[in-house]
Order: C-alpha cells, then sequence, then structure tokens
C-alpha cells in the first residue's frame, strides 16, 4: 500500500466515524437534490452548528433562519435606486446564511476536500493551515472542526477582535500577523516560517493560490447570480455588469462563468484607494477588513477584467454607521426608503459596503439604465463588526442627524467616477505581470505558469471545468465511507 493509500484509507475511516458525507458542487448548486435523509436532519440543527451535516448548507439557498432551516431560493438583497442614487438595478447576494456567516466558507471547501478524497492530506495526523485576511481561516477552520482535525489561522493583528474571538471559541491555532488586511506578505513570511518548522504536519491551503476558490465560485456562485438575474428579469434587462473587490479573487471565479452566459458583461475589480495595488502599482493601509492587498492573487484571472474601481475606505466606515445607528437608519427612512430594506442593511458588512460602493460607481461611470443589473456580494454582515461600531462612536462621538445627512449626500449619492479605470490590453497586461514579483520571486511558482495564465486560451477553461469531474470523484468516495448508500 502505497503512502497516499493509506492516507486515503485513514481520511475513510475517520469520515465514517464521524458520520461525515461531502457534498457534491451539484448539490451545492442545488441543494434540493441533497439526500432526503440529510435534509430531515437538518430540521434539527443550527445554521452554524459545527456538525458534518452543515456542508450541506455550503450554498447560496440555505431558508435564512437560525436553526432548522431548509433550502429555497438564492438569499439576495436588491438595493433600491433611493440609496443608489442609479437607474439600474443593483443586486447583492448575502453571505449571511452560510455556516459560519460569511460565504468564503464556500471557497474553503474546494481546497480542503479535494485534498482529503485524493489522499493528500491526512486528517488523522496533519494540520489544515489557512493564511488568511479574516473569513477565509474562519471558514476553513469551520470545516477542520467538523472533520475533527485541528486547524491553524494566520491572519493580521488588526483585524476585528469578533475574528479573533471566533476563532479562540472554535479551537483554532491562532497565529497573529504585523499590521492590517493590507499586510499579505507579512501572512505569507509567517505561514512560510511555520511550515519550515512543521514540515510534514501542516498542510497549507492558500486562498490566493488555490485554483478550487474561485472554481467553487465558477460553479456555485455564477450560477446563482444567474438565477437571481433570471427570476427578475423584466424582459428586456440586461446582466450589465459585476463588481468584487479583488481579496483573494476568488469570487471574481464567478465572472468568468457569467462571461460565458453573458459575453457583454463588464467585470470590475474592486481595491481601496489607500492601497492601490492595482490602479497605481501602490501601498498604504485601509479599514476594508477581508480584502488583502499589495499583491496580485495567483488566481485572479486578470485577462478576464474590464475596470478596476478604487473604493476610498472612509467610504465604507462611514456608511457603516449610516447603515447600523438608529440615527442613520431613522433618517434612511425619512428619506423615503422602504423599511424592509433599510432594516437588512446590517447584512452588508464593511466589504460588502464597499461592493455596493464599487457597483454603484460602476453604474455611473457606464451610464447604465434602467434595463440594466448590476451584482455584488455581501460576504458576511455586521455580525463580526460591532466593535468597529464601538471605535467609531469612541474617535469620533456619538451618530448625528447631521452626520447622517452628510454620509447619504456625500458618500452615498456622491459616488463618483473617482478611482475609475477602463482596462486596456496592455493595461491588463501589467496587472497580471504584477503576479510575478510575488509568485515567481518569493512563493516558487513558475514563469511558464505565469504565461500560460495569459497566452494559453485553454488556462483558465480547463481550471474551470473540473467541478464534474470532483463530483465524480466525491460521489466515490461517499461510497466508499459507506455512507452514501445509509443516506440514500
Amino acid at each position: 500500500m502505497t503512502t497516499r493509500e493509506k492516507v486515503l484509507e485513514n481520511t475513510i475511516n475517520l469520515c465514517r466515524e464521524r458520520n461525515i458525507l461531502i457534498p457534491t458542487y451539484d448539490q451545492m448548486r442545488n441543494p434540493n437534490s441533497a439526500p432526503e435523509k440529510v435534509k430531515q436532519e437538518l430540521k434539527g440543527i443550527g445554521l452554524w452548528d459545527v456538525t458534518p451535516r452543515n456542508l450541506f448548507r455550503i450554498t447560496w439557498k440555505n431558508e435564512p433562519v437560525k436553526t432548522g432551516g431548509g433550502f429555497g431560493s438564492v438569499n439576495y438583497l436588491e438595493i433600491p435606486k433611493e440609496i443608489t442614487g442609479v437607474k439600474a438595478r443593483i443586486f447583492v447576494l448575502l453571505g449571511k446564511y452560510f455556516p459560519t456567516g460569511a460565504h468564503k466558507v464556500g471557497a474553503t471547501f474546494g481546497p480542503l476536500v479535494q485534498r482529503l478524497i485524493t489522499g493528500e492530506f491526512d486528517p488523522t495526523r496533519q494540520k489544515a493551515l489557512w493564511p488568511s485576511t479574516g473569513n477565509y481561516c474562519r471558514g476553513g477552520s469551520f470545516n477542520s472542526a467538523i472533520l475533527g482535525c485541528p486547524s491553524v489561522s494566520v491572519l493580521p493583528e488588526e483585524m476585528s477582535k469578533e475574528r479573533f474571538e471566533w476563532l479562540e471559541n472554535i479551537g483554532s491555532e491562532v497565529h497573529k500577523t504585523p499590521g492590517s488586511e493590507s499586510n499579505v506578505k507579512e501572512i505569507y513570511d509567517k505561514t512560510k516560517a511555520l511550515k519550515e518548522e512543521r514540515g510534514d504536519d501542516l498542510v497549507v491551503l492558500n486562498q490566493f493560490e488555490e485554483l478550487a476558490n474561485p472554481l467553487w465560485h465558477y460553479a456555485i456562485t455564477g450560477s446563482a447570480m444567474e438565477e437571481v438575474f433570471e427570476q427578475n428579469n423584466m424582459g428586456e434587462s440586461r446582466f450589465s455588469g459585476l463588481f468584487l473587490t479583488q481579496g483573494s479573487a476568488g469570487t471574481l471565479g464567478a465572472g468568468d462563468y457569467l462571461r460565458e452566459k453573458f459575453p457583454s458583461i463588464k467585470i470590475a475589480a474592486g481595491e481601496a484607494l489607500q492601497c492601490p495595488t492595482l490602479l497605481y502599482n501602490g501601498y498604504g493601509s485601509h479599514r476594508i477588513e477581508g480584502i488583502g492587498d499589495k499583491h496580485v492573487p495567483w488566481i485572479h484571472n486578470m485577462k478576464n477584467m474590464d475596470m478596476v474601481i478604487g473604493i476610498d475606505d472612509e467610504i465604507s466606515i462611514r456608511l457603516m454607521r449610516l447603515f447600523n445607528e438608529s440615527i442613520g437608519t431613522t433618517f434612511l427612512k425619512e428619506q423615503g426608503i422602504p423599511s424592509e430594506i433599510v432594516d437588512k442593511l446590517h447584512l452588508l458588512g464593511i466589504s460588502g459596503i464597499a461592493n455596493l460602493a464599487g457597483a454603484i460607481k460602476m453604474a455611473k461611470y457606464y451610464e447604465f439604465n434602467e434595463n440594466d443589473t448590476v451584482f455584488t456580494v455581501g460576504t458576511d454582515s455586521m455580525e463580526m463588526y460591532g466593535s468597529r461600531l464601538t471605535e467609531e462612536r469612541e474617535k469620533h462621538g456619538e451618530y448625528s442627524v447631521q452626520n447622517a445627512a452628510v454620509d447619504f449626500e456625500a458618500r452615498l449619492m456622491g459616488l463618483d467616477s473617482d478611482g475609475v479605470m477602463e482596462l486596456s490590453y496592455y493595461d491588463k497586461k501589467r496587472m497580471h505581470n504584477l503576479k510575478y514579483f510575488t509568485w515567481i520571486e518569493q512563493l516558487g511558482k513558475t514563469v511558464e505558469e505565469l504565461d500560460a495564465q495569459w497566452y494559453d486560451d485553454n488556462y483558465w477553461t480547463n481550471a474551470y471545468s473540473q467541478a464534474d469531474a470532483w463530483d465524480e470523484k466525491i460521489t466515490d468516495f461517499n461510497e466508499k465511507t459507506g455512507l452514501l448508500k445509509k443516506y440514500v
């Protein structure tokens, strides 16, 4: 028996003992196709419970309740023009209703499961190391806890205290690195040091280089957006735009799916103006938690981008207060914005607010009208940022009606085309070439693969055509544990 076969045997036995049935990509895309016995068990399980059955809740289609929910349509919020100030319709997919409260639990699924079912990771003796700027390590730690294997989280020390409390509660080994979400290199340096120190005891699952990250979004998030669009199609509607902050670039994998379905779509990557890596090859630090900076992720298909949009982090922070302070929400309702919308704005975390701002800037730049539709995501909700509201109150005082009026007019209605760059062929190539300095010089990737990402038309197509093949392997693995027969 080879080493890999022995590891696979260990994993099969562990999953059998812990009653772990792994969902397929198709079941995450269409969760009602999950086994009936799984759906029956979920009726007694909380959305965030650390239990194997919640692997089947790694989907955009969870019933939005705390416990016992089933599956329905995609969770989303349409932001009305009274908030956006544009004619185009803007839709935000909501990550709040995933296990952990953030869609990053999906991005961690592919990298972990692929190694498990191929015998590349032994959960009975190895730890999964999750380099992150926040939600990715939370998702990874959640999935690791379900397996009963220890996790290691590496993230910046300036992230919100709620993240660290959450990781502590789930039992992850946490390493804090210097700086904020802008300091990704420090995360890489710590990850490298831990790997050198512990060797084979650690398996690194780096969201910025794992192609299984955007594959999940290609297969799941892209189709979810398509479904919402079709549900709301007014006959002459166009799927006109997709805006997402760059982050790990995983969610931008949905853009590759949407480009195939809607070839005329415009796709924009966002970043903080305080750290304008794509726009100006720049540096700095910002407060839009979780989006990462100062490098171009290996998994970012820059050739599929149409524009880059910079978002001032002050916009996200000020709108966070407008959307969540009682005086701010009262002010919004007085402007005629429906209460049912205002009362749901807490479903947008700081990066979700940045995504909304970017979608608005995109709609204004292209002068989209009522037939145009723009999509983005709310990665998480305000659940992880209560301390940030407290900090703002301590720093700037209580929120006032005057503050609300200024933030509404200047930072919402006043959003314009500042920091917007429509990309030429060579703009995209320049940004793509920035990968060299991080990935070739520092992290061991090859120039040949870097060139293939740009010149080989099949590189990204091949990467994203693997979901069905992985579904076959997942099904085969479930059969070996004996659980598929038990639940089907």
